[in-house]
């Protein structure tokens, strides 16, 4: 049975211009060391420099991974809940996001999903094998593919929050539903650089 691997994490840490910081590339840079013992095929990234500067950090430390951009990682929001579905705490977030602007977003995740949530091709030539992907992206697209593997309703991607360079890994093997084997992994950070990206308070 054929699997593919995806490995998400969301960028390293990032200042308010959204550039990665040097704890953002320390965090990396430990990301790179925890994934360098695996057969990583590739590395993609979202278009936004945070999330670039992240994956060529923690590329440093894999085996001549390719890295490369791929525009559905970039930060979206991929669903936008009706009222009833919207938790109180919610509701002043997705003030002023309009019809076009909630469409447009939910395209994306669609696109997403259908780039990337899927058992590898078997038909093609050489791919008869398992295949190892990291995704370095945001915190919303990691949330919307971590619900989309449980099969939940597309309002529960709300809350669903990823520290920076925490690790998730969905497993995707022909013929059966996904897998989720591990969600906002922070193991392979010191307590120092853990839950950044988390709202002040959200520790553990």
């Amino acid at each position: 049975m054929t699997t593919r691997h995806l490995y998400l994490a969301r960028h390293g840490a990032a200042d308010a211009f959204g550039n990665l910081t040097d704890i953002g590339r320390r965090q990396a840079g430990l990301l790179g060391q925890r994934l360098a013992g695996l057969p990583v095929d590739v590395v993609w990234h979202s278009p936004l420099p945070r999330a670039a500067a992240s994956a060529h950090e923690l590329a440093r430390h894999l085996q001549n991974a390719p890295v490369a951009e791929a525009a559905e990682l970039t930060d979206h929001v991929p669903y936008v809940p009706q009222a009833a579905e919207t938790p109180p705490s919610w509701v002043g977030f997705f003030d002023g996001y309009d019809d076009a602007e909630a469409a447009s977003g939910h395209k994306l995740a669609e696109a997403l999903v259908g780039r990337f949530a899927k058992s590898p091709d078997t038909t093609a030539a050489g791919t008869r094998r398992d295949t190892h992907e990291v995704l370095v992206t945001h915190a919303y697209p990691i949330a919307w593919l971590v619900r989309h593997a449980l099969d939940a309703p597309p309002s529960r991607w709300l809350g669903l929050n990823s520290a920076n360079t925490a690790l998730t890994v969905i497993d995707y093997r022909t013929d059966l539903p996904p897998t989720l084997v591990m969600f906002n992994d922070m193991s392979h950070l010191p307590a120092d650089l853990r839950w950044t990206g988390f709202p002040d308070g959200m520790r553990a």
